[in-house]
């Protein structure tokens, strides 16, 4: 499979009735102000090239921002701080994300999330965590040649992820624990390049509107990512 192949196959799915139940309704009742808009309404597939050096792993599509645009963090606020950083570091041609005919590139990184599909309250139960897994264990499967650095944004992210990079990279035990600015290195288990894994405060308002993360906190992480991607220390 191709990842244009995985990524057609990532927006059929059901496997979730609680998810698809939600995603759909929001995009029937839809907010206000895109109610002239046709929402997605489906799981999001990544974004980026399929040849990318860092992947980026959010937590879910949001409600009314990806779930309405079908692109990761495009349309909401968190992708807005997100795009900026990235645009800021030389990661994204532009700053902002609106919609999917936007312009928007991506130089050699891919946004995913282990959850493609919006959850109510931003929560995904562990169980649809579980279910969504295999799409990323395919993805970072087909990244793999490539990949030198995965940037993870949250906590849930981080748990989500490890299970699925233990699939390609050695992950040590006790698990490497998530923090802002943390960095671990993995082994990979096919005896390739290692993998820098780093960690990010996710870039929701609850984090960028009260000053816990800031700017130029993300930009030093993607900058680190950057390096390491380009062949750096």
């Amino acid at each position: 499979m191709t990842m244009e192949e995985l990524d057609r196959a990532v927006t059929g799915c059901r496997a979730c009735p609680r998810l698809v139940a939600w995603r759909e309704e929001v995009a029937h009742v839809k907010r206000a102000a895109f109610r002239d808009q046709e929402y997605w309404g489906r799981p999001v597939p990544g974004f980026g090239p399929p040849d990318a050096s860092i992947a980026i792993v959010g937590l879910a599509p949001a409600a009314h921002g990806a779930n309405r645009t079908g692109r990761m963090f495009t349309g909401d606020r968190s992708g807005d701080f997100l795009y900026a950083a990235m645009h800021a570091v030389g990661l994204a041609s532009q700053p902002t994300s609106t919609h999917l005919g936007d312009g928007l590139e991506l130089f050699g990184v891919r946004i995913t999330a282990p959850v493609k599909c919006a959850p109510p309250a931003n929560k995904p139960t562990p169980k649809e965590r579980d279910n969504c897994r295999p799409w990323l264990e395919q993805e970072l499967g087909l990244l793999r040649p490539t990949l030198r650095a995965v940037v993870v944004l949250g906590g849930f992210g981080w748990q989500a992820v490890l299970p699925v990079l233990s699939r390609y990279w050695v992950v040590p035990a006790p698990r490497p624990v998530f923090g802002h600015g943390v960095r671990y290195s993995l082994a990979a288990l096919d005896g390739g390049p290692e993998l820098r894994l780093f960690g990010c405060y996710h870039v929701s308002q609850q984090n960028t509107f009260t000053g816990r993360l800031t700017p130029a906190m993300v930009e030093d992480v993607l900058i680190q990512a950057k390096v390491v991607a380009d062949g750096g220390a």
